[in-house]
């Protein structure tokens, strides 16, 4: 597995990292917890040295399974992890944001032990929380590196004049926004550049669409209740008709390259800039040996052009989340 280096920061990492949500959050199909550690390991056997999670994936539950996956290469790989949300201790349910430095220094005290580490490679805010001044947050992850506590500093979908203002205080080593061939928007947003301006990796996450480009869903998919993609506008059978003409896109390149959808999704992503690693997330041990693969795909200029002029006629139906999670973005 190639590496990638994560801006100027130094953070060095696999080309292609593992989103582990899935593995027991949000899609409604989790894995036993075995399952789940021996998949993260399976990925570091692979090659992976770059693994995702958060507090509020669980909540607690996903750290632990990462924390103990790990736990014997601990030194080999680079974990991050998040914070930024109040979580109800009752409900034990994501009940809005909470970025206060007291709060965010009670949440890396928590992950530390969940991932039975002594050290968080890198540190992101989950979302922007409007009422805690950015300079705030990144000045107490700040002090959380000097502690050494914290290796590096990331924001999850912020706007682009937060990153520059919270760089200002701390330097940040990555952002991790939502980045495929169906959501474009660090392209138009700011965000593309300011990583290029300041030295700043990019981790897009949902590389694949939560799923969809991978050619496995169509209009007639039966989403379960649990399942948290049944809320998304894009994800309705009637845009899910719709948006099927990008996957079919993708299967055409895929043919002619000897690949499948989901590579030639993954290898769009890793040949827009050299510090962009994609977190593709999956439960299964074939999908994450074909996503690995994609590492290896060569996009040539030719190939990107017909992907962006193919790409560029099909309009997208549907937002990528309902109105009231979009606020949540800082975008």
């Amino acid at each position: 597995m190639q590496k990638r280096k994560l801006g100027s920061s130094g953070l060095e990492v696999s080309a292609i990292g593992f989103g582990c949500m899935g593995l027991n959050f949000s899609y409604g199909h989790s894995i036993p917890k075995p399952e789940a550690i021996a998949l993260i390991r399976a990925a570091v056997e692979r090659g992976v040295t770059f693994f995702d999670t958060a507090e509020i994936y669980g909540p607690f539950t996903n750290e632990e399974i990462v924390g103990e996956a790990l736990a014997p290469v601990r030194d080999q790989v680079v974990i991050a992890t998040k914070f930024g949300f109040h979580i109800d201790p009752e409900s034990n349910r994501q009940a809005g944001l909470d970025s206060r430095p007291e709060h965010i220094r009670k949440v890396a005290e928590a992950s530390l032990k969940r991932l039975k580490t002594d050290v968080i490679d890198l540190l992101y805010q989950h979302r922007v929380d409007p009422n805690v001044p950015i300079e705030d947050v990144a000045g107490t992850v700040k002090d959380l590196i000097q502690e050494g506590k914290v290796r590096h500093f990331g924001l999850s979908e912020p706007g682009a004049q937060t990153v520059r203002r919270a760089h200002a205080v701390q330097a940040i080593s990555a952002l991790q926004n939502e980045y495929s061939l169906w959501t474009r928007g660090p392209e138009t947003n700011g965000i593309i550049e300011a990583c290029e301006e300041l030295g700043i990796g990019l981790v897009p996450y949902s590389p694949l669409g939560k799923g969809f480009l991978t050619g496995a869903m169509s209009k007639d998919s039966q989403i379960s209740e649990t399942d948290f993609r049944r809320i998304l506008p894009r994800f309705t059978p009637e845009a899910m008709e719709k948006n099927q003409a990008l996957v079919d896109l993708l299967k055409r390149i895929a043919k002619e390259k000897d690949a499948t959808p989901a590579q030639i999704a993954l290898g769009w992503l890793l040949a827009q800039k050299p510090w962009i690693v994609p977190i593709p997330g999956t439960t299964k041990l074939h999908r994450l040996e074909e996503n690995l693969a994609a590492a290896a795909l060569e996009l040539n200029a030719a190939d990107l052009a017909k992907i962006e002029g193919a790409a560029a006629a099909i309009q997208i139906e549907g937002e990528r989340y309902p109105e009231q999670l979009m606020k949540t973005t800082g975008l």
